[in-house]
């Protein structure tokens, strides 16, 4: 199985300056090789203190030029907030500085203080996202970008630096709405996990995306990326106070981040399930939802942390993880003190599980 280091950059409550989060993240990064995980990972959020990596491909050319053999993935892009032409010259010229260890991630993005603070419309991102997509990836094939859709109209034009190799293989999407499946299906892009829905609801998303894709290539579909926040320690009172204190606090901050009690969202398109969630929180409370979410995390000591991953990965058919050591306010040393243990006790025996052919994804890694 393919695991990856997820990097967060969360400053929930300014406990620390942003040069002291910058600071720790950045050096938590700089030991994902080392300690021998697959590669590294930056979500995209702007103007919080949610998350504060603004520039994912900025990050990743960073990581590229301090390593030589992780891969470089973005969880995710948030499509609607950028120009198609310049995500597909950024990632391509990062595959060129890395020499082809570029994941691209990407999604259309959900808070609304993200969608104002760029003054893009939410009820367009499931339509800008498709369409945009669609462009780069087809311009990370070919080395030319075109579109003539119905709100993004693209002349063609020449990618510069051309693609380093195929994307083929490389592309995932954070989710998968019935109506952009079968363009995502027939592009190849497979699909990243993030874990905030019941189990049994992304086991049928899976499945129904899974159908489509066959359809579409006549092929199996890449294995779905997991992302799990994780708390491992191996005194397990320590490793369930990690949990109550810093995963549940995550969760909270998700749940705030994203409003996922505003039943208002269900008056915007593309965003009707969210409405849905908002009206269920109503009804049950939002610490039974907080404890939901949190309960979707993994912690334990190292034997059950394993175990539980090897669950959820199996559950879905997953081919990878990405896992996420610092975050809900967990102090710094806490933190790393996560990851080396994770490293020492955990990630060799989730490197061992066959997951069966990861295609393009693990012959990257082989030739890393």
């Amino acid at each position: 199985m393919h695991v990856g280091m997820g990097m967060f950059f969360q400053n929930l409550g300014d406990a620390q300056s942003d040069a002291q989060v910058y600071e720790h993240e950045l050096a938590l990064a700089d030991m994902a090789e080392p300690l021998g995980f697959d590669s590294v990972w930056g979500p995209e959020h702007h103007f919080t203190d949610y998350i504060m990596n603004p520039n994912v491909p900025q990050f990743l050319t960073w990581v590229a030029a301090r390593t030589q053999r992780v891969q470089l993935g973005a969880m995710v892009m948030v499509l609607p907030w950028h120009d198609p032409v310049r995500v597909a010259e950024q990632f391509s010229v990062l595959d060129h500085m890395s020499k082809g260890r570029t994941i691209l991630g990407i999604g259309r993005g959900l808070a609304r203080v993200e969608f104002e603070g760029f003054r893009s419309r939410m009820e367009e991102s499931r339509q800008r996202f498709v369409e945009y997509a669609q462009s780069i990836v087809e311009s990370l094939e070919t080395g030319v970008i075109h579109c003539e859709g119905k709100l993004y109209k693209q002349p063609k034009a020449a990618i510069r630096p051309r693609p380093f190799k195929s994307f083929r293989g490389r592309v995932y999407a954070s989710a998968i709405s019935p109506e952009s499946s079968e363009i995502m299906a027939r592009l190849g892009v497979g699909i990243m996990v993030f874990a905030q829905k019941p189990w049994n609801v992304v086991v049928k998303e899976l499945d129904e995306y899974r159908e489509v894709y066959r359809k579409a290539q006549g092929a199996e579909p890449p294995k779905p990326i997991l992302v799990q926040f994780v708390a491992v320690h191996e005194d397990p009172a320590v490793a369930q106070e990690m949990f109550d204190r810093y995963v549940v606090g995550y969760c909270e901050s998700t749940l705030h981040h994203y409003e996922f009690d505003n039943e208002g969202l269900a008056k915007v398109p593309g965003y009707e399930y969210y409405g849905k969630m908002a009206r269920n929180i109503t009804a049950h409370g939002q610490d039974s939802f907080i404890r939901h979410l949190a309960e979707l995390q993994v912690s334990g000591t190292p034997k059950q942390v394993t175990e539980k991953l090897i669950e959820n990965a199996t559950l879905l058919d997953a081919g990878s993880l990405i896992c996420v050591f610092g975050f809900g306010g967990m102090p710094n040393e806490m933190a790393k003190a996560n990851a080396e243990l994770f490293a020492r006790e955990v990630l060799p025996r989730l490197q061992k599980h066959d997951v069966g052919d990861l295609g393009e994804l693990q012959q990257t890694v082989a030739a890393g």
